[in-house]
């Protein structure tokens, strides 16, 4: 068993670039762990510079230099972002108000419908059955109340962090696009030399990461603006806010088509009960969700994701259990990580059992 471990130590890091790797990664790993809050700005300028680093670099072919690039990609994205606070925040508040005004009156209705089921179907559900559902139902809605009271009032001494991040991220984006080089070099000089290993998982990183920033962008954009569209059309109230939510569904791969599904579900019953427009609110939904799955995903990121599903859901329950939103935004590139450095190692190995074989 000694011998056992032995030689797999000398396989995994008889090479000093494995080393390194792994310093780096135990560096990373407590770096996210004791400081993950703290960070977290940094983290999302990171996020945008990584998204915006693609119409800088295009423009910068057809402007005299990089900070005039960078200061028109900016002022563009600053615009726009105004324009959603100013333009879509208001109406997604005034939605979210409406339906937390109705939500007793949905919960009141959804709850004599569950208690006439077994009058309807004596032969699916009891009585009894009902009332444990409907006590366990109303249980879970208090905690919720009770969870988001709770934030609320501990989230009013963060608005003034918030503000602060309003500043800080634009610029920290700003001079992450202008000084992209100096800061590549500056973080190149804190890396031992030894380092190819690094080089080939940051190679396959790097280009996968750019892909799925972007293609979760564009998919979040995309889906969120047709269940709007398609709500609006099937005369669907909330649309707005139905809509975003259905657009930032996507963020969680698998899981929260499911989730999301019930608040779509609960505004068309409650608006139009069981009749045929309900039935045609919940199919719209599904082709929505069906082409997402099957045609949009392939197209936008055939080339950042190459994992089994089953990885993939289990890296969203892992990473987001870790680093609660960022882990679950960031679980299939952080899982393509995994698999860069199992690749790197697995090179690493074949290299070592050639010398031993020479």
């Amino acid at each position: 068993m000694i011998e056992l471990i032995k030689s797999w130590y000398r396989a995994k890091f008889s090479d000093p670039n494995s080393v390194t790797l792994l310093l780096m990664l135990l560096a990373l790993a407590a770096l996210l762990y004791f400081f993950g809050t703290f960070i977290i700005p940094v983290l999302v300028a990171i996020v945008i510079a990584y998204l915006l680093d693609w119409p800088v670099t295009r423009l910068q072919r057809v402007v005299p230099s990089r900070q005039m690039a960078t200061n028109l990609v900016m002022l563009v994205f600053v615009g726009v972002m105004l324009a959603l606070m100013f333009g879509i925040v208001p109406v997604l508040w005034a939605q979210t108000s409406n339906l937390v005004q109705e939500a007793p009156t949905m919960i009141e209705e959804g709850k004599y419908y569950l208690l006439h089921l077994p009058d309807n179907y004596p032969n699916l559900i009891t009585a009894e059955q009902v009332q444990n559902l409907v006590g366990a139902v109303e249980t879970k809605l208090f905690e919720f109340g009770q969870q988001v009271v709770s934030a609320s009032l501990t989230s009013i001494k963060d608005v003034v962090a918030w503000l602060i991040y309003l500043v800080l991220v634009p610029l920290l984006v700003f001079f992450m696009l202008k000084d992209k080089s100096q800061l590549t070099a500056g973080l190149l000089q804190l890396v031992p030399k030894e380092r190819r290993l690094i080089n080939q998982v940051w190679e396959e990183m790097d280009h996968q990461i750019m892909n799925y920033i972007r293609g979760k962008v564009f998919e979040i954009t995309i889906v969120g603006i047709s269940s709007f569209v398609a709500f609006t059309v099937l005369d669907l109230r909330y649309a707005a806010l139905l809509g975003t939510l259905v657009g930032f569904s996507v963020l969680i791969p698998f899981i929260g088509a499911a989730v999301v599904t019930l608040p779509v579900a609960a505004v068309a019953l409650f608006q139009f009960g069981l009749a045929p427009e309900f039935w045609t609110v919940l199919a719209v939904y599904g082709v929505i969700q069906a082409l997402d799955g099957n045609v949009l995903v392939p197209l936008l990121f055939s080339e950042a994701v190459d994992l089994n599903p089953v990885y993939i859901i289990v890296a969203v329950l892992f990473f987001g259990g870790l680093w609660g939103f960022w882990g679950v935004f960031f679980a299939i590139p952080l899982a393509s990580l995994v698999k860069a450095l199992l690749n790197a190692w697995s090179t690493q190995h074949q290299e070592y059992l050639a010398s031993e074989a020479e």
